[in-house]
């Protein structure tokens, strides 16, 4: 959706060094107008380096970074069309929630009642139009976080640069924030630069993922493509769990690739499975713990594809079930998840199990 939009931010070959230390190596992407965009990836990955060099914080050592078609070379972070959100939210405690949203007009040329109306649009955008007059340290973490916001909103920046905004939050806040955002930004129709080490969070709230690792853009994908179809076993093993089983690759012939898989037998995937490339030899298939399912008795699986094993862990969630289950014939267990449904038993540790898979849920690592 968001690659066919022209870019508000142009990455090109984009290094940083500190002294001997490589920082950012060769980022080179493209950020579209009004698109929710996530920088992912794990500590130490570049990141946040890569936010701040967008914002003007850090000088990049080599490359190029355009904002809305302007090289920023030499711009400072006051003179470019961001804003950024910082982690600790940066509110000032003396001030009220109106004197905190209103600090960054505090030098414009409108009026005093221009700057009343403007705070006043920024509190109802972020659902704290009551709030004005209210000590800033009073506020809870969720209520400072959108503060935050509508004091970077106010400014009417191109792009807004949010570095781990929700990692303060506890976990029911910080999903319902995740949707808050993902609103907002739909309302106001600017471009969201996120970094996070979430996945999940990232997953819910992206058009599109930059996986980072040392620097580096593993992948570059929206959501789904990312989940199905990561190019690599150190993406798919980052992005949510999955389960690595042993194969071999027999061949390729016809535009379908040949596979016999460990503790599930011959399987005919297609070239879209292999997004690494494909070689003849020892590989592994990446199976996600939804596309495993148990079969009840009277089950059948479809075509066949029936593999037994033995129920090794088992941890109910309530809505989910998930199974750890050594398939005959493998050294290590996948994991299984079951919603379960009215009627659904639980296996217990121990039990013989059936499964169905299926090779369209397949991604092959050769």
């Amino acid at each position: 959706m968001s690659q066919t939009r022209p870019p508000i931010v142009t990455l090109t070959g984009v290094q940083k060094y500190y002294g001997d230390y490589h920082a950012l190596r060769g980022i080179t992407a493209n950020i579209g107008q009004g698109e929710f965009f996530s920088l992912l990836g794990p500590s130490g990955c570049g990141k946040t380096t890569l936010l701040r060099a967008i914002a003007g914080f850090e000088d990049i050592s080599e490359g190029q970074i355009l904002l809305d078609g302007k090289d920023m070379e030499g711009v400072a972070p006051n003179k470019r069309p961001t804003n950024m959100v910082f982690q600790s939210y940066a509110i000032f405690p003396h001030m009220s929630v109106a004197e905190n949203v209103g600090f960054g007009l505090r030098k414009s040329a409108m009026s005093v009642s221009e700057k009343r109306n403007a705070v006043g649009q920024a509190l109802e955008m972020v659902g704290l139009a009551k709030f004005g007059a209210r000590a800033a340290h009073a506020l809870s973490g969720g209520q400072r976080q959108r503060v935050a916001l509508a004091r970077a909103l106010i400014l009417k920046p191109k792009v807004l640069l949010l570095d781990e905004p929700l990692s303060a939050l506890d976990k029911k806040m910080r999903e319902v924030m995740q949707v808050e955002l993902i609103k907002l930004q739909r309302e106001v129709g600017i471009t969201f630069i996120l970094v996070t080490h979430d996945q999940e969070e990232a997953l819910v709230m992206s058009d599109r993922i930059a996986v980072m690792f040392e620097g580096e853009i593993a992948q570059l994908a929206d959501p789904e493509t990312l989940y199905r179809r990561p190019n690599s076993r150190r993406v798919a093993e980052f992005i949510g769990m999955m389960n690595f089983l042993p194969a071999t690759v027999q061949g390729e012939t016809a535009g379908r690739i040949s596979v016999e898989v460990q503790g599930l037998g011959p399987a005919e995937l297609e070239p879209a499975q292999a997004p690494g490339g494909v070689r003849a030899g020892a590989a592994e298939i990446g199976l996600r713990p939804e596309s495993l399912t148990l079969l009840y008795e009277g089950q059948a699986a479809e075509g066949g594809r029936e593999a037994s094993g033995t129920v090794r862990e088992v941890v109910y969630y309530g809505d989910m079930t998930y199974y750890d289950i050594l398939l005959d014939g493998t050294p290590a267990p996948v994991r299984v998840s079951m919603r379960n449904m009215p009627g659904r038993r639980v296996l217990e540790f121990g039990a013989r199990a059936r499964l169905a898979w299926d090779p369209r849920a397949m991604v092959l690592f050769s």
